[in-house]
């Protein structure tokens, strides 16, 4: 029996603009815009759903700021 592979995701929240890509290519619906605000006044992508994450890394590829890592949950 495998078990599925988990993934720890960070968002640097000061690096996020907000814009969205990421929410746009996730193909799980992990992330989600929050409500909290950086500080230059952008609401910023978080983990809503990170348990769903597959590692597929669409969302640090395509964000333009370089604002997410994705990285393997050791167990």
């Amino acid at each position: 029996m495998t078990t599925r592979k988990r993934y720890y995701i960070k968002i640097n929240s000061e690096y996020c603009k907000g814009c969205g890509l990421c929410l746009e290519v996730c193909p799980k619906n992990v992330l989600a815009l929050g409500t909290a605000m950086n500080s230059r006044g952008q609401h910023t992508a978080h983990p809503a759903n990170a348990g769903e994450c597959i590692g597929c890394l669409q969302c640090a590829d395509i964000c333009p700021d370089t604002a997410i890592e994705i990285d393997e949950e050791q167990s």
